[in-house]
């Protein structure tokens, strides 16, 4: 077998092992669900398709997992929910990113352990809400409504 063919077939291979390899890892450091933070959102925004009212929310990790669409990872998406006064006012999904991977990914200064950050981004297209707790980053990604 020539090198060409040999890479192209060792390829797939290789890169499904890694990915299984980091799912395994990610899947034992799964965060409980739980409170995460307090956060203002200064806008009204659209979480899971319906209006969110400017406000000051509880953010609330559930167990719920998102169903990965083909060729997206495992484990790296939940859904939080938006409280306000004991009340589900909006939900959802969070990227959850280990603590360890966000310098690699982050192009601006994280939030510091226990805190949070709100911001519109470059492009106006989505407030992102920024909390990191524990080992994980969360980010949420709500468009303008």
């Amino acid at each position: 077998m020539n090198t060409k063919k040999m890479a192209t077939w060792l390829l797939p291979w290789l890169f499904t092992a890694v990915m299984q390899s980091f799912l395994q890892v990610a899947h034992a450091e799964d965060p409980p669900a739980g409170r995460l933070g307090s956060v203002r959102i200064p806008m009204r925004v659209m979480a899971d398709g319906k209006p969110l009212a400017p406000g000051t929310y509880q953010v609330r990790l559930t167990d719920e997992k998102a169903k990965p669409a083909a060729g997206q990872l495992e484990d790296l998406e939940r859904w939080v929910e938006f409280v306000q006064s004991g009340e589900v006012k909006g939900r959802e999904l969070a990227t959850l990113i280990p603590a360890e991977d966000i310098k690699s990914i982050a192009e601006t200064t994280p939030p510091a352990q226990g805190g949070a950050s709100v911001h519109m981004l470059k492009s106006k297209d989505y407030l992102r809400i920024w909390i990191h707790r524990g080992d994980h980053h969360y980010l949420v990604h709500l468009p303008p409504g």
